[in-house]
């Protein structure tokens, strides 16, 4: 009899799960969107303060950490945990190393938000300010949440990595998981940009 291939029910189950996050940040996306239809000016005056500059710079290093990620499911995929060269040649790096230097981004990412906090307190936006400052912090500060989340969990890869004698297809789909919840969160966080630090210069 021929085998039926069943899809791997923690893939699914991230899938749905994800789905249910979309609805959440959603949410919040509607915050900005209605701030900006009620309070104009405000939404207009608070978000002068906004480093556009830093924030792209921030938000490509993002980016580019899914790229990294998903070097890492590749090698996983090859079932090449660790590198097969030198540190210096990229070509044989294995899932370890991409994961490092996506989770090198990924802390840059969440350090520069947190430098962006500093500054904008210091600036005379804290959370407390007024609507915008409550929205800003709320719908950014759960993003970062999820990065750190996701930081978190590229740590238990990399772990699980070292701790197994064979590197096999349990480890592999979780880098694979773990690379869905991080590509979702670098979506999340495009969309975000472009409607906190973008859609204030559309008319």
């Amino acid at each position: 009899m021929r085998s039926v291939k069943r899809p791997d029910p923690v893939a699914v189950g991230t899938i749905v799960w994800l789905g249910s996050e979309v609805m959440f940040f959603a949410g919040l996306f509607a915050i900005f969107f209605t701030l900006r239809s009620t309070s104009p000016e405000l939404f207009a005056e608070r978000s002068e303060l906004l480093n556009v500059p830093f924030a792209s710079v921030n938000t490509l290093i993002l980016v580019l950490s899914s790229v990294t990620c998903q070097a890492g499911v590749f090698a996983a995929e090859r079932f090449q945990p660790y590198r097969t060269g030198s540190i210096w040649n990229v070509r044989k790096w294995g899932m370890v190393e991409w994961l490092f230097l996506t989770f090198a981004m990924g802390a840059v990412f969440v350090s520069g938000q947190v430098w962006e906090y500093a500054t904008l307190v210091a600036e005379g936006l804290p959370i407390s300010a007024d609507s915008y400052g409550s929205a800003f912090y709320i719908t950014t500060g759960f993003h970062a949440l999820h990065v750190t989340g996701g930081l978190i969990a590229f740590l238990m890869v990399i772990g699980r990595a070292f701790a197994v004698k064979n590197f096999g297809r349990k480890e592999m789909t979780t880098a694979i998981v773990v690379s869905y919840y991080w590509h979702f969160v670098d979506v999340v966080w495009i969309v975000l940009f472009a409607v906190i630090y973008l859609l204030p210069f559309v008319s």
